[in-house]
């Protein structure tokens, strides 16, 4: 039995230098194709079983929401620690506050449960989470996002601004039906501005503290808002795109300003989504 393997395993070692030599041929690409495929197939499988599933129990068709992994959650905690200054320990804190509130969770679920036709009975903040946390540390006096959707990162924003005790929000939406969630006591702190982004930020007069980009997704566009806001920021501000995993705008903008540029990106737990990030624009060292 024990010679028979080694004839085997002798036979094998002898056919290694023939088979390297017909992989480095020009033919070599065409036959190693089965093996490349069932390496390759082995990686879809998985986000296409994830997405069979959320095509019968989903009703969401836009901005998709979604747990993160608890890797992706570990890596943004530290992100967020760096951009902020604080220790990992306070951010995790942050990120358990916001996920423990049941006042914001069941002010989402009871604007769910009224149109259900795009959004389904969950609450998940993904990469709000982060946009969550760099409020409640820096304590912005204004925060302003353009392009509010359902309102789940403006309704965010504005939960974090009711913690801290400070601060207003204004959102930005072209459609007049956006701002689902805005309402009861996010909206004390928060109100949305309908109409072009561009022309609503025109008109702001106050210093912005926290300006979040996710509006019209083209990258001209986003760096339009970039242009139109940089003589409007406070020396510390921060920017956060909502698209930098698509496009280089910020990061363009960060580089003719002479900011420091970051970027995070989502690891959302069993979605077929790849997932979006957070991109960030530091204000120079003083």
């Amino acid at each position: 039995m024990s010679t028979g393997i080694k004839k085997r395993g002798g036979a094998v070692e002898a056919m290694r230098p023939l088979l390297r030599s017909v992989r480095r041929s020009p033919i070599g690409p065409y036959i190693n194709i089965p093996r490349r495929a069932i390496l390759a197939s082995s990686r879809l499988a998985p986000p296409l079983a994830r997405m069979a599933k959320w095509l019968l129990v989903s009703r969401e068709d836009t901005n998709f929401t979604y747990p993160l992994t608890d890797l992706n959650m570990l890596y943004l905690a530290h992100f967020i620690a760096l951009v902020v200054d604080r220790d990992i320990e306070t951010v995790e804190g942050y990120f358990a506050e916001v996920a423990g509130d049941e006042h914001l969770r069941r002010h989402i679920l009871e604007h769910v449960s009224r149109d259900r036709s795009n959004s389904d009975m969950r609450v998940d903040f993904g990469r709000r989470l982060g946009w969550y946390a760099i409020t409640r540390a820096l304590k912005p006096e204004l925060v302003i996002e353009t392009g509010v959707d359902k309102g789940l990162g403006s309704v965010t924003l504005c939960a974090a601004l009711l913690k801290n005790g400070t601060g207003r929000f204004i959102g930005t939406d072209i459609n007049p039906t956006a701002r689902r969630y805005l309402d009861g006591i996010y909206s004390e702190v928060g109100r949305i501005a309908y109409g072009d982004s561009i022309e609503t930020l025109k008109g702001i007069d106050q210093p912005i503290d926290l300006f979040v980009n996710d509006s019209d997704h083209s990258a001209a566009y986003e760096a339009a808002e970039y242009v139109t806001v940089e003589n409007r920021l406070s020396p510390s501000a921060l920017v956060i795109s909502d698209n930098a995993n698509s496009t280089d705008a910020l990061a363009q903008w960060s580089r003719r300003h002479g900011r420091r540029f970051m970027f995070w990106r989502e690891q959302p737990k069993d979605h077929w989504y790849p997932g979006e990030g957070i991109g960030i624009s530091v204000a120079p060292r003083s």
